[in-house]
């Protein structure tokens, strides 16, 4: 079996526990305001019952001139540590708009270089193909 050099104490302690990555069919856009900061057709659905599912979008398809980072950062046993960045042109409602996991555990490795927003700060927009 393959050592994993990275594991995540979560699912060591909670094996049961299912979190699934897929590809999202389709175009995502988000917007802060009038302003697009990130539009993809390469995002990705993360599924971890009983959570909202949740789309991740690649650091490529992500406008960072109009992000921020900021100091937050929150632990998830299961993905790592998020960083979190906020959507400039929503003024203060888009503080901490954005996470992502930069270096998630390798379970999570999927969500490496993708970032999510939180839909009551922006405005997003998944059109299924």
């Amino acid at each position: 079996m393959d050592q994993i050099a990275n594991p995540a104490p979560g699912f060591q302690r909670n094996p049961g526990k299912v979190i699934t990555v897929e590809p999202f069919h389709g175009t995502v856009v988000v917007r802060a305001g009038d302003t697009i900061i990130a539009s993809s057709t390469n995002a990705k659905l993360l599924s971890e019952p009983p959570y909202p599912a949740v789309l991740y979008i690649p650091f490529d398809d992500i406008d960072f001139s109009q992000l921020g980072k900021t100091e937050l950062s929150t632990h998830c046993p299961y993905k790592g540590d998020a960083s979190y960045w906020s959507a400039l042109p929503a003024g203060a409602t888009g503080k901490d708009a954005m996470w992502a996991y930069e270096r998630p555990f390798d379970e999570m490795a999927e969500i490496r270089n993708h970032g999510a927003f939180y839909p009551s700060k922006v405005t997003i927009e998944a059109t299924p193909d």
